[in-house]
Parts: structure tokens; C-alpha cells; sequence
């Protein structure tokens, strides 16, 4: 909405501040921020009038059940203050002729929408039990098909594959774009949502991962830095740094509530939309591999959890006390708050490397 207050320009030069990408960022980013801290208390406040909080008991993770005892009127779906903050943000300051500010909305609101249902479900029933398996993949799956087959039916989008600290593309995709596309955010969504299972763990690793991609797509979406950098240009995709920034700040103003002792969770809501955006942002960027690279706490705590469940089902042996990763440290005695703050100095250390991985080609 801002962005069309450029036009005004010849009025007063101030109007064309509104032209440009970082300063319409930095407003997203500070709008988004502002708006969560703002509504936070509010919606907390409501969601404990809905009595929104569900069963910490997992049938399967007995031994850690004394660490979730004072938590268990700590109401859940908080993930609605991130969708609302980051959605809101981007509609006042994108460029609402960008398509692709549109995709990005339409990730985020459908996935936050299947991790709502999943969340009503578990209220409802006063358990763990949400939505199945089959059908939040399904969700997800019908998500990815249509992003994959939109760009893929774009002549002008790029279909190879890149790999970090290679200037060229290593494989063409061609049809095979449109699975990798599900499965990147399939898994992407799944990951941050298994990573989202202590007090601003999850929201603080987004946090470091957003902003590092807010720069990625810049660069990406401007066509002499990503001629200086060597790395794929991508036409429009620029404008997408005012929804990377809402999200950073989004999750900045979360984490406010969410950091330890956590006040609310997001639920489903929040860590199924915060990686189907991701997961978004990764493939309109063509830095899918990247973000592998600097979103490295999700995909740890997801292959801990493959690992785990693999080596039970061949040898009958557990690698980890408990998975995912987390819980495990939990089970050897590390308090949670520390196990918190440890993985984000490694979520630190990780967006600094992803972002290396721009220049070193």
C-alpha cells in the first residue's frame, strides 16, 4: 500500500523513499515487530478465553513429561500473531503488483491454515491428536504441487539446480522441478515444526534464518549485485525482502513472548507456515541448498529423528536417549534454557557461513 506513495514524488521528494525495497524492508520489518508486541498480550489474552491449550502428554515420551508439568496452561496456536503480523506488514509496505508478494502470502496463510486445523483438532479433543499424518502431508504436498507447477509453466523462471560455492547450475530439473519444489517445502515445514519443541527455540533459529535470507534475496533480485556475487538473478523476486523482513520481525516480536519461561506456543499454526515460507523463499531465491546451510538447526533436528526411527526399525537401537535432538540433550540433563541459547549461537554461526557461501564461487 505504501509502495504506491512513490507516485506523490514529484509533489515531495520524501514520497520517493517509498521506491525503494530496503527502506519499505526496514518498515516491514519494524511494522511487523511493533504489531506483534502490540497484539501479543491481546492474543494471548484470548486465547486463554478459548481455553486454547492442548495435552503435553506424548504416549511415546514418557521421560520427559516432568519438563512440560509447568507448562501445561501455556495456551498453543500463537502461530496466528505471526501470520497476522507478517501478512499485515507486507500489505502495507509490499508492492502489490509483485506476483510473487503474492505467493508468498498465499504460502504462508495456507499452510498456517493446515497447522490450524491441526491445532483446532488437538483442542478439541483435549489430546495430542490433530490432524493425521496423511492428510497435513496431503495439505502440504497440494501446497508445493501448485507453487512448483505455477513456476515451472514460467518460461522465464530458471529450472536448474545450484549447489553453494558453484557459479553454475549442476543439473537442469525440468519436469523433476515440480517434486523438488513439494519436497522442499514439505520438508522444510516438517522441520521447523519438529524443531518447535522448546521455549523460543524454534522462533529464534527462524529469526537468524530470515534475516540472513532477507540479504539472499536482495542481492538475488538485483541484477548487478547478483552479476558481482555470480549467482543466478531472479526478475521481481527482490520485492519478496519486505515479506523476509516482516517475518524476521514478526519473529523478533514472538520471540517476546515465546523465549523461556514461553507465555504461548505457535502450534502448528505458526511452525507449519514459518517453514512453508521459508521452504518458498529457498526456491524463488534458487537457493535451496543454502538454506540447508543456514536453516542447519531444522534440518539436524529432522535428521535426528530419520536417524532415530532408522536404526530402531534395522538394528532395535536407539541413537539418541530421545529425538528429536533437543529432547535427547534434555534426557542427559541440560536445562532447557541453556539447550535454547546454544543452538542459536550455532544458528548464528550458520547464517554467517550461508551468506559466505554467496561470494566464495
Amino acid at each position: 500500500m505504501f509502495y504506491f506513495l512513490h507516485y506523490l514524488s514529484e509533489h515531495s521528494i520524501v514520497f520517493n523513499l517509498f521506491r525503494y525495497i530496503t527502506f519499505r524492508s526496514a518498515g516491514a520489518s519494524i511494522t511487523a515487530f511493533f504489531l506483534s508486541l502490540w497484539l501479543g498480550p491481546r492474543c494471548i489474552v484470548w486465547l486463554k478465553q478459548l481455553r486454547a491449550v492442548t495435552n503435553q502428554e506424548r504416549a511415546y515420551a514418557e521421560a520427559i513429561h516432568e519438563h512440560f508439568k509447568h507448562k501445561k496452561d501455556v495456551p498453543m496456536m500463537g502461530g496466528i500473531l505471526i501470520v497476522a503480523s507478517v501478512v499485515s506488514s507486507t500489505l502495507l509496505w509490499g508492492n502489490l503488483t509483485n506476483r510473487f508478494v503474492w505467493m508468498m502470502i498465499a504460502v504462508m496463510l495456507w499452510f498456517g491454515f493446515v497447522g490450524f486445523l491441526d491445532d483446532w483438532l488437538k483442542l478439541r479433543s483435549k489430546s495430542s491428536d490433530g490432524l493425521s499424518s496423511i492428510t497435513k502431508l496431503f495439505g502440504q504436498v497440494l501446497m508445493g504441487l501448485a507453487i512448483g507447477i505455477y513456476l515451472y509453466c514460467d518460461p522465464t523462471f530458471d529450472k536448474w539446480l545450484y549447489l553453494p560455492l558453484l557459479k553454475k547450475g549442476i543439473f537442469y530439473l525440468g519436469f523433476l522441478f515440480i517434486p523438488f519444489v513439494v519436497l522442499v517445502l514439505t520438508g522444510t515445514s516438517n522441520a521447523l515444526n519438529l524443531t518447535d519443541g522448546l521455549d523460543g527455540l524454534a522462533i529464534g533459529c527462524t529469526l537468524f534464518t530470515t534475516t540472513a535470507f532477507a540479504l539472499i534475496i536482495y542481492v538475488t533480485g538485483h541484477h548487478d549485485f547478483a552479476a558481482y556475487l555470480a549467482i543466478p538473478y531472479v526478475s521481481e523476486v527482490g520485492e519478496v525482502t519486505v515479506f523476509c523482513a516482516a517475518l524476521a520481525g514478526a519473529s523478533a516480536g514472538f520471540l517476546w513472548f515465546n523465549s523461556y519461561p514461553a507465555e504461548v506456543f505457535m502450534g502448528d499454526t505458526g511452525s507449519l507456515s514459518l517453514g512453508g515460507a521459508l521452504g518458498a523463499i529457498a526456491v524463488l531465491t534458487k537457493k535451496e541448498f543454502v538454506l540447508m546451510i543456514v536453516g542447519g538447526i531444522f534440518v539436524w533436528e529432522a535428521l535426528s529423528v530419520i536417524l532415530q526411527v532408522a536404526s530402531f526399525k534395522l538394528r532395535k537401537k536407539r541413537i539418541f536417549l530421545m529425538s528429536p535432538f533437543h529432547h535427547h540433550l534434555q534426557r542427559k540433563g541440560w536445562p532447557e534454557s541453556k539447550i535454547t541459547i546454544r543452538l542459536w549461537i550455532i544458528a548464528f554461526i550458520l547464517a554467517i557461513v550461508g551468506l559466505s557461501t554467496l561470494k566464495v564461487r
